[in-house]
């Protein structure tokens, strides 16, 4: 992938998927990665795949809730690359549970993460970004902040809030001619473990959406995913639906608008095991 030698991009959650698959694909591109994630295991795994690149990487155990953790580590960043270009905003959870019979604090949990994560990356590293001269803020929202199906609340509002905050945050940096880009990006079905890590609301039977999920409704893999991102990223597009399936249901709700919530209700209610 061309147009990122030289660079210094971050990656959050880059213990195992898209994070990883991200982080990858930037080394071999000739970029400089700090990466980090709460899996310290995974982050290990994946920081000995860029080393054997031969690319410089800087791993670090990051809770992207903790705000203040963030900012430290932003400035350590810094200290290290002598400078940062780019950040991947990918860390997340998922849930699955009814709004009526999930807990406040799930919910808060899901919120904390996805969307405040995304919010404490951007700002921590915002000002290094301008000061470069050549910034890049990638926010990973979901299909699902597109639209929204049963049982996904929580993800749903979450995702939806990056894609709100993401969009009007390139508008700003467009306004005030700061050399940061921006983009949003919304994956379909990528074959990763988010299922299978996800927390659920009791009765939710979490094994039978797992299987589910990983059987039919992912079509992308990490690495394809990666190299859609990295391509819209080269050519500063405002946003990128990754995967087919991301871009043929992006089409439906175009089309149907606020009708497409009847279609996908029924969907989920006659296909998808126990999923809310």
């Amino acid at each position: 992938m061309e147009g990122f030698a030289g660079k210094v991009a971050v990656v959050t959650g880059a213990g195992s998927g898209i994070g990883r698959a991200l982080a990858i694909e930037l080394a071999k591109s000739g970029a400089s990665v700090a990466i980090s994630d709460v899996d310290t295991e995974g982050l290990a795994a994946t920081e000995e795949r860029i080393k054997a690149i031969g690319a410089p990487v800087k791993a670090e155990r990051l809770d992207v809730t903790e705000r203040e953790a963030f900012e430290l580590y932003a400035d350590t960043v810094v200290e290290h690359f002598g400078k940062v270009n780019q950040i991947y905003n990918n860390a997340g959870i998922a849930y699955v549970g009814d709004v009526e019979v999930t807990p406040y604090k799930d919910i808060e949990r899901v919120m904390d993460v996805d969307f405040w994560g995304v919010v404490n990356g951007t700002k921590s590293f915002l000002p290094h970004l301008i000061a470069s001269g050549d910034g890049h803020i990638v926010n990973v929202s979901s299909l699902f902040g597109i639209f929204s199906v049963p049982g996904q609340a929580a993800y749903n509002s979450a995702k939806f809030a990056v894609r709100g905050f993401t969009e009007a945050l390139r508008q700003e940096m467009i306004a005030a001619g700061h050399p940061v880009k921006v983009t949003t990006v919304h994956p379909g079905g990528i074959k990763t473990a988010i299922m299978r890590n996800s927390t659920t609301a009791e009765g939710v039977d979490k094994e039978g959406l797992t299987q589910f999920f990983d059987k039919k409704l992912t079509m992308t893999t990490p690495e394809k995913a990666a190299l859609e991102i990295l391509g819209a990223v080269r050519k500063n597009r405002a946003r990128v639906l990754v995967g087919p399936d991301a871009k043929v249901l992006d089409l439906i709700v175009r089309i149907t608008g606020s009708g497409y919530q009847r279609l996908f209700s029924t969907f989920v209610e006659r296909f998808v095991p126990n999923a809310h």
